[in-house]
């Protein structure tokens, strides 16, 4: 059977971003294709879709189809579903967290120079855009924040060396970084 056509089926049917060793894994005790041949293959589906609604992106996570970003305020009239909305805190903090991670409460609060209400982190951690990674080794021992593979996903990411630089970001981090990642209620 056709490579190409066995990627766009099991990408299609995928909920989640596949990876290369995902991929390989379809094959079962088949011989699976190398690396290469599934990034030639992806290569090749990716260009096939490049005039069509959806495009094949590579996130973090793997490979996935995903709309063209020009149809989306289209398909934003399909749902009567409002996107979650943010405060500016929650995404103060998620910047934070995003840019000098791994990192502490308390040392977002230093620079924010507020205090992180524990819902925010909460709500950032039942999103799945951040997660304890460990703790720092001082008094209290506080808790290492940093962000997922899943906040790279959600943001079209493949790794955090994408984010806009801090140069970049001439208004506010929290402003530019939605402006910049698109990231308005998703």
């Amino acid at each position: 059977m056709d490579l190409k056509r066995i990627l766009e089926g099991a990408l299609f049917a995928s909920r989640e971003p596949m990876s290369i060793y995902q991929m390989k894994k379809l094959f079962g005790n088949q011989k699976a294709p190398t690396e290469g041949m599934l990034r030639e293959a992806l290569a090749s589906l990716s260009d096939d879709y490049q005039a069509r609604a959806i495009h094949l992106v590579e996130v973090a996570g793997g490979f996935r189809f995903q709309v063209s970003e020009s149809l989306i305020p289209y398909l934003a009239n399909l749902t009567d579903d409002k996107p979650s909305k943010y405060s500016r805190a929650t995404l103060e903090t998620l910047a934070m967290i995003a840019y000098r991670q791994p990192v502490t409460r308390g040392e977002i609060e230093a620079v924010r120079g507020v205090a992180v209400n524990t819902q925010i982190i909460r709500t950032l951690k039942e999103r799945g855009w951040i997660t304890v990674v460990g703790h720092k080794e001082v008094a209290g021992r506080p808790a290492l924040l940093a962000t997922t593979t899943e906040f790279l996903n959600d943001f079209g990411l493949k790794s955090l060396e994408e984010l806009p630089s801090a140069e970049d970001l001439i208004v506010s981090p929290t402003e530019d970084l939605l402006d910049q990642m698109d990231i308005h209620g998703e």
